[in-house]
């Protein structure tokens, strides 16, 4: 009987060395997988830097924004389907700027514009009513840096970011658009 109650205790004792080291596995395994998240324009990828001049000429930074979810919509002033969505964008930022995000402090967009010249862009903006501060252009049309970077082959175009800048939806329009940014509002 005493042997039984000793073969027990090193039993007990062995599970639990065990299943110490599993859990720091997993742990270890977990910790791997979210260091290990690549730049890209997949879901699940971290959005490549922007760093862009605005209409007033200076730089802004896509990373400026960490800790808000972000849309990073890609338009033209002279693009009939952007101009056409933009109300959408336009309704998404009253309705989300203040939002209580289950993680991110609230909602931004960061307009990339594929625009040559200057005028028309800010026209565009301002009849569009894109009251945001983040719009940034290169003047270089199609050949737009952020455009290559994130393999724009169409506009509109726009990638949704989380707090962390990890891209967690892509071509989000209409409806959709609030949809997916309802997944991350907070629960009251």
């Amino acid at each position: 009987m005493k042997n039984m109650k000793k073969i027990f205790i090193a039993l007990g004792i062995a599970v639990s060395i065990a299943t110490a080291f599993t859990l720091q596995s997993f742990m270890a395994a977990d910790k791997t997988a979210t260091t290990k998240a690549k730049v890209g324009t997949s879901i699940g990828d971290i959005a490549p830097e922007i760093e862009m001049g605005g209409m007033d000429g200076k730089k802004i930074k896509l990373s400026s924004l960490r800790g808000k979810m972000v849309l990073i919509d890609f338009w033209a002033s002279w693009c009939g389907p952007c101009r056409r969505e933009n109300p959408n964008v336009v309704s998404a930022y009253n309705k989300y700027k203040k939002a209580t995000f289950k993680t991110a402090k609230g909602f931004e967009v960061f307009s990339v514009s594929l625009d040559k010249s200057l005028e028309p862009w800010k026209q565009a903006v301002e009849k569009d009513g894109l009251i945001w501060s983040n719009h940034v252009c290169d003047m270089k049309g199609w050949d737009n840096a952020a455009a290559a970077k994130y393999g724009v082959t169409s506009v509109p175009m726009s990638f949704l970011i989380d707090e962390n800048g990890v891209i967690v939806g892509k071509e989000l329009r209409g409806v959709a658009l609030h949809m997916e940014l309802d997944k991350y509002v907070a629960k009251l």
